[in-house]
């Protein structure tokens, strides 16, 4: 095998932590997910504003039903009210008080670009300030949490995301594909061989180890996938996975989930936004129900690069917005609330004559949370969103 193609073979086994080790359980009990919903979802059919006659007024085709008619809203108080496909799943949660919402949340990137958007977020810096393209915001949490051994941190992707670039190196995995290696046991003894004695040899023996180990922890439950033993959906599937590895040996980790554009053919309380909804939600259920009892040690945070239009287009869609809804689960949440800054939906309040506005910055929200969870000083919030105020929302 010629060293190019080596390294590109490398570069697809997990990375290792920064010390060039096996990664051991985390030093802290906390458990932080985050969940990144790329291609904009629509929140404004996730999170269902009762009082305003102007979302009917605006969405005459995709607009969800008040709670009381069939397949209508699940009301959560007195403004707001969830889509129904979340009922078996995370309607159960917020009434138990381990799921809430955050209204009006996002970023103040205004390209409504996906990609530049989801950059910026990934990235946690200031708009318009000199950025460093190789620090995402969960590396720099890594590294200030335990800058001697790098991190406990496992990125759930095919690739490593932005939000995980940085001088902590971080192990990934798309665990859809987990059992699938681009290198097989030969290739790997050759491999090992080649860097005996090498500089390298201990940073090439821990990869190999760090994909072995994760084989090894999901071997028996993927045979019963096989087995027709899951039957909740893809994502569910992966989220099982996820909390097996999480409650064991990670306090960080990031999975993201696409499929969320819809210029065309939303659908309301049915269709393809709702078959979206549903298979997050039990993708998210069963990761509650696999934690076990690290549930009470573990927050889970959902967010999208940014909103939709309020009003639908011709298309019975919704385009780039700007304004969305965080969803933060877990068992120590003091859930059963809809928080952060809010004001009525109507023409008037509309960020510029079409978008749900941002009042609750992404930056201060997730400081807050942040903080909350893994009892960050002021320097250690300071080094993950710098100059940022954390936003206390009464969550944690």
């Amino acid at each position: 095998m010629y060293r190019r193609d080596l390294l590109k073979a490398l570069a697809a086994a997990p990375l290792l932590s920064h010390a060039g080790s096996l990664l051991a359980a985390p030093a802290t009990h906390a458990r932080l997910l985050l969940v990144f919903l790329r291609g904009g979802y629509d929140a404004n059919n996730l999170l269902v504003p009762l009082g305003s006659d102007f979302y009917y007024a605006s969405r005459p085709n995709i607009a969800i039903v008040k709670p009381g008619a069939d397949n209508g809203a699940l009301a959560l108080n007195a403004d707001w009210a969830l889509h129904p496909a979340l009922r078996e799943t995370i309607y159960p949660m917020f009434n138990a008080g381990e799921a809430a919402f955050i209204a009006f949340a996002g970023t103040t990137d205004l390209t409504r670009s996906h990609f530049e958007t989801q950059d910026s977020i990934e990235l946690g810096q200031e708009i318009g300030a000199r950025r460093d393209v190789r620090s995402g915001f969960l590396n720099r949490l890594a590294q200030s949490l335990n800058s001697d051994q790098g991190h406990y941190a496992f990125s759930f992707t095919e690739q490593l995301p932005l939000i995980f670039e940085g001088r902590a190196q971080v192990p990934n995995m798309g665990l859809r594909s987990v059992g699938k290696s681009g290198i097989d046991a030969r290739q790997s003894e050759l491999i090992a061989a080649m860097y005996k004695g090498m500089p390298l040899q201990q940073a090439v023996s821990a990869a190999f180890a760090v994909r072995d180990d994760v084989r090894k922890e999901l071997t028996g439950e993927m045979l019963a996938a096989n087995r027709n033993a899951i039957s909740t959906g893809g994502f569910a599937l992966e989220a099982q996975r996820i909390a097996r590895l999480m409650k064991d040996k990670y306090n960080i980790g990031f999975v993201d989930v696409g499929g969320w554009d819809t210029h065309v053919g939303q659908g309301g309380a049915n269709g393809y936004l709702a078959g979206r909804f549903d298979e997050l939600g039990r993708g998210l259920a069963a990761f509650s129900q696999e934690m076990g009892s690290e549930w009470r040690n573990t927050v889970v945070v959902v967010l999208s690069e940014f909103g939709r239009t309020l009003r639908e287009n011709g298309n019975r869609g919704t385009d780039h917005g700007h304004g969305s809804v965080f969803w933060v689960l877990g068992g120590a949440v003091k859930g059963k609330q809809v928080a952060g800054e809010q004001v009525a939906i109507s023409q008037a309040t509309l960020f510029q004559n079409r978008d749900m506005p941002v009042l609750n910055e992404y930056r201060a929200v997730l400081g807050g949370l942040l903080r909350r969870t893994f009892g960050l000083t002021p320097a250690q919030l300071d080094y993950v969103f710098a100059g940022v105020k954390p936003l206390e929302l009464g969550l944690l």
